[in-house]
């Protein structure tokens, strides 16, 4: 193999890896710069009011029907896995 062919491919590749790195760091540096134009607007609108509490809905789960919950929950499991082991 000639030298010179082999110094000349290896100046391409490091022309190459150079010039892919830079092109990574110049879009790594502009996205941390437009992440922190972003985060500056949006600091500068306020959080939109909460919303006032509403009156619970007539469906609304209550410690009793959280333990009637939990017992239907434990039977449907129990008959599911009854239903499996047969």
């Amino acid at each position: 193999m000639n030298p010179l062919l082999d110094t000349t491919a290896l100046m391409v590749g490091l022309e190459l890896m150079i010039l892919g790195m830079g092109m990574v760091f110049v879009f790594l540096t502009v996205l941390i710069m437009a992440l922190r134009v972003m985060s500056a607007i949006a600091a500068r609108f306020p959080d939109p009011a909460p919303e006032s509490s509403a009156p619970a809905a007539s469906g609304a789960i209550t410690p009793t029907s959280n333990v009637k919950l939990v017992a239907v929950i434990g039977a449907a499991i129990a008959r599911y896995r009854s239903a499996q082991n047969s």
